[in-house]
């Protein structure tokens, strides 16, 4: 990529600039790591007559998390290579949202109808949507996967996944 390109693509572009993006993450990470140090202290993060107290190893760990987001916030906004260009495009998030949407919708689903269920119709959609193909064999597809998944934990393994609250499958007795 020549310098013309790096320009043409670092100006033209709307939305926040991967430096920007990569500064409120290293901010995130030290929130979370100013949390887990909170928490180590109020467990007890020192060493007491047992050994370490049960904060002890957390606290370093919280510890290790600021310090590495102090490092990387320095980096995206102080560093010599800090990267300007835009992070993420608009054709780029419309194909992630593709997949984080009906996740999400998924996710929520599983509450609802149970795994199962939710499974079948977000493996069916997703092959019929987002990879074109039949719709008879995504429903085959997505029927004989959940009928292992089922067989596997329910009736082999006999470790109940989550029904939902609507239990849609109870007539089958499990």
């Amino acid at each position: 990529m020549d310098s013309s390109d790096t320009q043409a693509h670092e100006g033209t572009g709307k939305g926040p600039a991967t430096n920007i993006v990569d500064a409120a993450v290293a901010i995130g990470i030290m929130i979370m790591g100013g949390v887990v140090i909170y928490g180590s202290r109020e467990l007890g993060a020192g060493w007491t007559s047992d050994g370490p107290g049960s904060g002890y190893f957390p606290y370093y760990i919280g510890l290790i998390l600021v310090i590495s987001g102090l490092g990387t916030l320095y980096q995206s906004l102080l560093g010599k290579k800090k990267n300007t260009e835009v992070f993420v495009d608009a054709e780029q998030l419309k194909r992630v949202l593709s997949v984080l949407l009906p996740a999400g919708v998924y996710v929520l689903g599983v509450q609802f109808i149970g795994i199962y269920v939710a499974s079948f119709i977000y493996i069916a959609l997703f092959m019929i949507i987002l990879g074109k193909f039949s719709w008879i064999k995504s429903v085959i597809i997505a029927f004989l996967v959940n009928a292992l998944f089922f067989s596997m934990f329910e009736v082999w393994f006999k470790v109940p996944l989550f029904k939902g609250e609507y239990d849609m499958l109870s007539f089958l007795g499990y």
